[in-house]
């Protein structure tokens, strides 16, 4: 028995190869909640169809996940040993446009949008786009629709000029999902002035433990995780802070190359890779979540901390979204 055995566990963000077994390693690591994504360049219908394989696996795995609509739905997972599933997109091409759309997936469960993936689409710019153009009136329409419905606006991937104004035009607090502060120069981190932005309008940051973006890449371990959330507390506060791992786990290289080409098909946005990238050491499968904790002990975390960053953080701050 552990002490954080009764602690509320959530992970900001996985586009894992979702499958029993990784099902299974969730629980194992002690996972009580996850934003899973469902949507990244898919477009309407292959998000429906996407979602609809969602609500199979809550029928064939229902003795292991169940949805998560509401922060009652953590709690209940938490009390029935299941982990709990947020469906989340990384991109709102599955929307096509129809604005009304945004209703549609929410009544479907959809509780986390990120506005755009890496570039260009009707809404805004990505990060990986040349020239960020900003958020447009279309965008504009489309945060509207999200603060009423209460939809998490997810950032991670989204361009600075874009990310800026959304922040600004939003009514409710959004969110980056899972990135990296500015410790290594790459287009997905995020500087002290864009994080704090977030921060001062009640936003949230989770921390991606994804080996790319960190200063000593594939020699990453999870002491250094916890020393890069240090940084983040240190700069916006310890309630603003919490885990979004962007774990790949069982993907292979070829869902890296889809994941790249701009809307999937196109260009490519970064230079390929050659192998799926190592997540830290100490962290190398969803089975190991479990391992923050004596990383942040050994850190100095006092118990306050760890539960917060673990997941009390990002309950409370969902709940604020969710019950617009």
């Amino acid at each position: 028995m552990s002490k954080y055995d009764d602690a509320i566990i959530i992970d900001g963000l996985v586009i894992a190869k979702f499958s029993r077994a990784l099902f299974e390693d969730m629980a194992k690591g002690g996972i009580t909640a996850v934003n899973c994504t469902c949507s990244v360049w898919h477009d309407f219908r292959q998000t429906m169809a996407n979602v609809s394989q969602w609500l199979a696996w809550f029928e064939s795995h229902g003795d292991l996940i169940m949805p998560v609509h509401t922060i009652a739905d953590i709690h209940a997972a938490k009390a029935a040993g299941k982990v709990g599933i947020i469906l989340g997109w990384q991109n709102t091409s599955a929307i096509d446009n129809d604005i009304g759309n945004l209703r549609l997936f929410h009544a479907l469960g959809v509780r986390v949008m990120q506005l755009t993936y890496n570039t260009q689409n009707l809404i805004g710019s990505g990060c990986w786009e040349s020239r960020d153009s900003g958020l447009s009136d279309f965008g504009r329409h489309a945060i509207d629709e999200m603060n009423q419905l209460g939809i998490l606006i997810d950032l991670s991937h989204v361009g600075p000029v874009t990310s800026a104004e959304a922040i600004a035009h939003s009514k409710m607090p959004v969110a980056y999902t899972h990135c990296c502060p500015m410790l290594k120069e790459h287009a997905r981190n995020k500087t002290d002035a864009q994080l704090r932005a977030v921060a001062d309008r009640g936003g949230f940051v989770g921390f991606a433990s994804y080996t790319p973006f960190l200063p000593k890449g594939d020699d990453t371990t999870i002491d250094d995780c916890v020393a890069a959330m240090d940084y983040l507390i240190n700069l916006i506060g310890e309630e603003s802070v919490g885990i979004g791992t962007d774990w790949v786990q069982d993907q292979d290289v070829a869902f890296y190359d889809y994941l790249t080409l701009d809307k999937g098909t196109g260009r490519p946005t970064t230079p390929p890779f050659k192998a799926v990238p190592p997540m830290p050491k100490g962290l190398a499968s969803m089975g190991e979540f479990g391992n923050f904790i004596p990383a942040m002990e050994h850190a100095g975390w006092q118990e306050t901390r760890i539960r917060r960053v673990l997941g009390e953080n990002w309950l409370r701050f969902l709940g604020d979204v969710w019950a617009a």
